[in-house]
């Protein structure tokens, strides 16, 4: 039996950057979009332009820096697709994706609408983004909730008026994989009979099914999978990349299908979006956690010894998890750090290596090897300021069991270096009070308004002399912005992720 080919639809920074928490600016968008190009994804969606200026620009620069396909969503209006396809101009392979809600709850309650209306702006919507673009993808949002009669006869509709990807959602995570192969089935053999048009998956992962589903539908016939790095997304996110991808890949004897994304890469990929987006990766997490290729018990222990394959159907080489650390010192050169970034898949431009070599040099003179999990923490630090934002230049904390804890904090911002300190309920709070006083008393930021809403730490490696990771929260005006630092002194890195933070919120 011939293998299908399935398109992986890529929507991280889209529908991945909605959620709470996830927000990049553009030159972060622009950097992942490069990362998943590499990656292999056929389709970038880069955004919904109609939304905000920032989307509009994010995906007008996405479409002129990457050669693969890039979408932008538009509701199932002039305005929204006229925008959408104006920030479209520059790519290669544009693809307009309209999409409208078609489940009775979302017509009454969200659109006002019956399905006479539902149908006529489906014809006129999808007609208009065929005048403009020549590729359009149909969603009908909530389609696993939608009457099946109904779901044809928009389907139809749409591909009447020339949409040649349609797309049936599991907006809210609702189906199950039986239910998806079943409404994939059934609308497929009655809209396309003859397998003319691309159908699509795309599944929310609110009951934990969203990878289920999304290989069910392509059981059932669909070519194309939507889904996210990590799977993150609104609410309990989307269907993981990865996950899809190494599903594919690890039962082909079943599926019969598979992608042209380079596996090697996912490791180094989802590490980057985890820094860029300020978020530590769950260890159970499947292909990428650290826990995904541990073996503790002695069973499986003495299994793995006999036979990798006895406990692992995955190789963790396979998808860019090295098998053995090279470790690095603080003799290693320029060229063997180099080298093994580009083994890793990680991807830099010379400032950018600059960058991230003289933060190698700077660990490897506190800790006695660094590795490979050092090194991609490395790589997501260069991230440690934004723009014109503010830079930590030295700190001091005083801090014990019988005095009070004081922080002395120099900043600098536009070549200009302001140090204040404060006293705290403790070190962290000290020193993050006094970052606090900095950007209050810096010109237009007087009325500044945040808070911290959560603070973790991990460790990179192990040891007493291990990279500490801090990730932070901050929320102001509902809207919350992720800061992370990196260092082996822990306060440092807590103020690393602060500022990064702060820098955020003053620049998305």
């Amino acid at each position: 039996m011939d293998r299908k080919h399935i398109l992986i639809f890529d929507t991280t920074l889209r529908d991945g950057e909605q959620a709470p928490g996830f927000s990049m600016n553009i030159a972060e968008k622009l950097e992942m979009a490069e990362i998943l190009e590499a990656l292999g994804v056929d389709v970038i969606e880069a955004g919904f332009p109609v939304s905000s200026d920032d989307d509009m620009t994010a995906v007008a620069e996405i479409a002129k820096r990457v050669s693969c396909g890039v979408a932008a969503l538009a509701r199932a209006r002039e305005e929204d697709i006229l925008t959408a396809a104006k920030a479209l101009s520059a790519a290669r392979k544009p693809r307009l994706h309209v999409f409208i809600a078609t489940s009775k709850i979302h017509m009454e309650h969200k659109l006002h609408m019956n399905e006479q209306e539902i149908l006529e702006a489906v014809f006129k919507s999808v007609g208009l983004a065929c005048s403009l673009c020549p590729e359009v993808e149909f969603s009908c949002e909530d389609a696993t909730r939608t009457n099946l009669d109904f779901l044809k006869r928009v389907a139809g509709t749409a591909v009447e008026a020339g949409a040649s990807i349609i797309n049936l959602p599991d907006t809210v995570g609702y189906a199950t994989p039986t239910e998806t192969y079943g409404i994939y089935k059934s609308v497929m053999g009655e809209v396309d009979p003859e397998g003319r048009v691309l159908f699509s998956t795309h599944c929310h992962n609110d009951l934990g099914m969203a990878v289920a589903n999304s290989v069910a539908a392509v059981a059932a016939g669909a070519r194309q999978v939507e889904c996210t790095l990590c799977g993150i997304g609104e609410r309990a996110g989307n269907a993981s990349l990865e996950e899809v991808v190494m599903a594919l890949r690890t039962r082909n004897d079943f599926y019969q299908a598979e992608t042209g994304i380079h596996t090697k890469l996912l490791y180094p990929a989802c590490r980057k979006l985890s820094s860029v987006i300020g978020i530590s990766t769950p260890p159970n997490k499947p292909i990428i956690g650290v826990n995904a290729f541990a073996h503790e018990a002695g069973i499986h222990q003495h299994g793995m010894l006999s036979n990798r394959a006895t406990y692992e159907i995955i190789s963790p080489e396979d998808v860019g998890i090295p098998k053995n650390d090279m470790v690095l010192g603080k003799h290693s050169g320029r060229h063997a750090f180099e080298q093994r970034l580009s083994e890793l898949g990680i991807r830099m431009d010379k400032e950018e290596l600059d960058e991230a070599f003289e933060m190698f040099k700077m660990v490897a003179e506190r800790k006695k090897a660094v590795t490979d999990k050092d090194l991609h923490a490395i790589a997501g630090e260069k991230r440690r300021s934004i723009g014109k934002g503010f830079r930590l230049i030295r700190f001091i904390v005083n801090s014990g069991n019988t005095i009070p804890s004081m922080a002395s904090v120099k900043l600098e911002r536009d070549g200009r270096e302001t140090e204040d300190s404060c006293m705290g309920s403790g070190p962290i709070d000290a020193a993050f009070k006094t970052v606090d006083r900095i950007v209050r008393h810096t010109k237009g930021y007087e009325s500044l308004t945040y808070s911290l809403e959560d603070y973790s730490i991990n460790s990179v490696t192990e040891g007493e002399d291990a990279l500490g990771e801090v990730l932070i929260k901050l929320r102001s005006e509902g809207v919350v912005y992720t800061g992370r630092g990196l260092s082996t002194d822990i306060l440092e890195a807590s103020l690393k992720a602060y500022i990064n933070g702060v820098n955020k919120l003053l620049t998305i």
